[in-house]
C-alpha cells in the first residue's frame, strides 16, 4: 500500500490492541506515526517496537477526555513532523465497560465516563485535527466504532450509544468538510482476539461468538488495522462518511 507513504498519522489510543496494530501497519506502509495514549509507557513501547522494525514513530501521553491534553497532543504531532495528514481515533475506557449494565442499574458515573472518553473525546480529537488537515489540503479520519452500534444488546447501553454517536460523528465530518478534502469513516469491528480478550474470555463465550459469524475464525488485530490503513490511504480516496463492518460477516447490512 503506497497511499500513506510519507504521511503523518496520529493514532489516538495506541498503547495496545487495535491502535497499536494500526500504528505498526501504517508504519510498515511508510507513514510517520504519532502514538498517543494515556498509558505513556505503553505508547513508548509501541513506538519503540515500530522503530525496531524500521518504521518511524514517536510516543506522547494524552488524556482524550481533556480538551487541553488533546490540543497538546495535536500540537506535538505538528511540532514533531510538521503537520498531520491522517488520524485514527481509537481510545476507549474499557474499565468502564465492565460496569456498563443497563439503563436502570448503571452507575451514572460509568455512563458519564463512557461518554466522556468514547464520544466527547472523539469529538475533541476531531475538533483539533480538522484545522491541521485543512492546512495540508485535506486528509482522512478513521474512528473505531463497533457492531454494538447496530446489533442491540441487553447490556452495555453506554458503550453502544457512544459507538452509534461515533458513526454519526463520521457522517457529520464527511458532510461538513468533504468538499474541502477531508474524509471521515468508521470501522465497526466484531469480536477481535486481542491479547486481553484471549487471556480473559471464557472458551465457551468465544465458541458462541464464532457461531454467530459467517467466518471460520475469529477476528485478528490485523484485520482491523488493514482496513484502517486502507481508509486512511489515497487508495481509499472515494470512500467518505461510511461505517464499514470488520466482523467476519456477523452483521449483514
Amino acid at each position: 500500500m503506497e497511499g500513506v507513504k510519507g504521511k503523518v498519522v496520529l493514532v489516538a489510543g495506541a498503547a495496545t490492541g487495535l491502535g497499536a496494530a494500526s500504528a505498526h501497519r501504517l508504519a510498515r506502509a511508510g507513514a510517520r506515526v504519532v502514538v498517543g495514549d494515556l498509558d505513556l509507557p505503553g505508547a513508548e513501547r509501541t513506538a519503540a517496537a515500530v522503530r525496531d522494525t524500521g518504521g518511524q514513530a514517536v510516543a506522547a501521553e494524552f488524556d482524550i477526555s481533556d480538551d487541553a491534553s488533546v490540543r497538546e497532543l495535536v500540537g506535538y504531532a505538528v511540532r514533531t513532523y510538521g503537520g498531520v495528514d491522517a488520524v485514527h481515533v481509537n481510545a476507549g475506557d474499557m474499565g468502564a465497560v465492565r460496569h456498563d449494565t443497563d439503563v436502570v442499574d448503571i452507575d451514572l458515573a460509568v455512563w458519564d465516563r463512557t461518554l466522556a472518553v468514547n464520544l466527547r473525546g472523539h469529538m475533541l480529537v476531531t475538533r483539533h485535527t480538522v484545522p491541521e488537515l485543512l492546512a495540508r489540503g485535506g486528509g482522512a479520519i478513521v474512528y473505531t466504532s463497533s457492531i454494538a452500534s447496530f446489533t442491540g444488546e441487553p447490556q452495555r447501553p453506554a458503550y453502544a450509544a457512544t459507538k452509534a454517536g461515533i458513526n454519526a460523528l463520521a457522517r457529520h465530518v464527511a458532510s461538513r468538510w468533504g468538499r474541502e478534502g477531508i474524509r471521515a469513516n468508521a470501522v465497526a469491528p466484531g469480536l477481535i482476539l486481542t491479547p486481553a480478550i484471549q487471556e480473559g474470555a471464557p472458551p465457551e463465550m468465544l465458541r458462541n461468538m464464532l457461531a454467530r459469524t459467517r467466518s471460520p475464525r475469529h477476528g485478528q488485530e490485523g484485520d482491523v488495522a488493514g482496513m484502517v490503513a486502507f481508509l486512511l490511504s489515497d487508495e481509499g480516496a472515494w470512500i467518505n462518511g461510511q461505517v464499514i463492518n470488520v466482523d467476519g460477516g456477523t452483521v449483514l447490512r
